[in-house]
């Protein structure tokens, strides 16, 4: 019957099979990520728990959580983590509107006709929420440009 419990890895085995360099995992290792057990001569042996941990880190990593956030995610004592997630969540849902904006306005370009896609006004409503922040920016400065000209 094989065991359930698989060797340890080395550090060399780990980072092959994720595809990172073994100085990423040694970085994760000094910033409170990972813990590998050392062997007789000091050298990582990573554990299946180990595994799932750098396992964890990647896909944390790809969805844009900072080195920060995911160790609070992976403290098991970690009063503030509901915080930290619930900020990351709504940090995602922003990103993700970004996106969909993003992918709208490229397929109505992809498809458009327009010779100039910034004169076309349907194209143009896409940047709007852009548009409205820059023109409120020129305002401030127009203000304050017009504030300081009409000083004796």
């Amino acid at each position: 019957m094989k065991s359930s419990q698989q060797r340890p890895w080395s550090v060399g085995e780990v980072a092959e099979r994720f595809d990172v360099p073994t100085n990423v995992l040694r970085h994760w290792e000094s910033v409170g990520l990972l813990e590998p057990a050392r062997d007789s001569a000091g050298r990582r042996r990573y554990g299946e728990d180990d595994v799932v941990r750098v396992a964890v880190v990647i896909r944390s990593k790809a969805a844009g959580m900072s080195l920060t956030q995911i160790a609070n995610l992976l403290e098991p004592d970690m009063a503030g983590r509901h915080q930290v997630l619930q900020a990351h969540l709504d940090d995602l849902d922003r990103r993700m509107a970004e996106m969909r904006r993003s992918k709208a306005m490229t397929e109505h370009a992809l498809r458009c006709s327009a010779h100039d896609i910034s004169r076309c006004p349907r194209f143009r409503a896409a940047l709007d929420d852009v548009l409205s922040g820059v023109a409120d920016a020129f305002e401030v400065q127009w203000s304050r440009e017009a504030a300081v000209s009409e000083r004796p």
